[in-house]
């Protein structure tokens, strides 16, 4: 890590997703990448991505929350084609075996010594002990799914905890088996609450991240676990029913929870047009505002962190205009700074809060 680096804990990397569907080998440069890339039209995001394993340790990522992303819902809409960067599947079966595909890229980076697994509190804390002191430390990650699909029952929680598993949200976009997610509403369905009740049996946390109003609220009123929003913008600066609303931002804040900060700018930006809108019209100013926001109402720094979301089936067409990969996650440090955090807040927005919501909410 580069001296004057501040230490972040990322709570939200699609790094297999980006992998396995993008066909991107992390073990390279951001910028190979982006040459490998250049001509390709299947996804606006190619040659515009942000990160790999040595961006991550140049940006001083040390923790991050790396996820499994694939879709079964049972309103999938009509397509006339399959790309492989889709997330929507015909079946839980075949989003089980999405993310296990993506679950083997992180197995693998493990023996290749570019990750590590957290599975519990006290390696999370002796690995951040390490370090503070050690350099060319892997990327430390806790296992975490974006909508619960690949679950394809609840009695199946116990084989995922058993594979590291630890944090889970319902629902992605539209509806899950389990959950309405972004942009439509309606309650959990049975296998939803039958969910949250193994959930709680076994420990693991809840996201809420992208969970409807109607479901957010049924789910925080039956899951009596730890719960978090790992990138998640507010409601008040950007409406949409995708950000926080703050009387979630409230009832989050009575559960002990803490809320990530995302950097995909149509989340940033009111009225932002994917395709359509420049980067030009949001800066990583803005990345602040939804911050300080959190911070406001919580009345204390203890809430508000990092979950980037970064190189999320997005890339820099869709990011604040002074990012130009996830090492400019530091410029918040000065301007938080000049915004009178000090550095102890800035610490616990940058690390802090996850480390202390992860130490109490992982198994022993």
């Amino acid at each position: 890590m580069k001296q004057g680096t501040r230490p972040i804990f990322d709570a939200h990397l699609d790094l297999g997703w980006s992998a396995v569907s993008f066909n991107r080998d992390l073990t390279r440069t951001v910028a190979q990448i982006r040459e490998q890339e250049a001509g390709m039209t299947d996804e606006p995001s190619r040659g515009k991505n942000t990160l790999t394993f040595s961006e991550l340790k140049n940006a001083g990522v040390t923790i991050c929350l790396a996820t499994l992303l694939a879709r079964a819902g049972p309103d999938q809409p009509k397509k006339t084609g399959y790309k492989r960067t889709d997330l929507d599947f015909a079946a839980p079966s075949i989003a089980y075996a999405q993310a296990h595909a993506q679950l083997a890229y992180y197995k693998l980076m493990e023996e290749q010594g570019h990750m590590l697994p957290i599975r519990t509190a006290g390696e999370l804390l002796q690995y951040w002990e390490q370090s503070t002191t050690t350099t060319n430390m892997p990327l430390a990650y806790i296992l975490s799914m974006e909508g619960a699909d690949p679950i394809v029952s609840p009695g199946q929680v116990e084989k995922w905890w058993n594979l590291g598993l630890r944090a889970v949200g319902p629902a992605h976009y539209g509806r899950s088996q389990y959950a309405y997610g972004t942009h439509v509403e309606g309650p959990l369905s049975s296998a939803g609450v039958e969910l949250l009740k193994e959930f709680e049996r076994f420990g693991m946390i809840m996201d809420v991240t992208h969970l409807c109003d109607t479901s957010m609220k049924q789910a925080l009123e039956i899951f009596s676990g730890r719960v978090l929003a790992s990138h998640h913008n507010c409601r008040a600066l950007v409406p949409n029913d995708r950000q926080i609303s703050d009387e979630q931002i409230k009832l989050l804040i009575q559960r002990e929870a803490v809320i990530g900060v995302a950097l995909d700018a149509w989340m940033m930006y009111p009225g932002w047009v994917r395709g359509q809108t420049s980067p030009k019209v949001v800066s990583i100013a803005a990345v602040a505002d939804h911050v300080d926001h959190v911070c406001q109402i919580a009345g204390n720094t203890k809430h508000s962190a990092i979950g980037s979301d970064l190189d999320g089936g997005f890339g820099t067409e869709q990011t604040p205009h002074d990012l130009n990969t996830i090492t400019d996650l530091q410029k918040l440090n000065g301007i938080l700074a000049a915004r009178g955090y000090k550095d102890s807040d800035i610490d616990a927005i940058f690390h802090g809060n996850w480390l202390r919501f992860f130490s109490s909410a992982l198994p022993k």
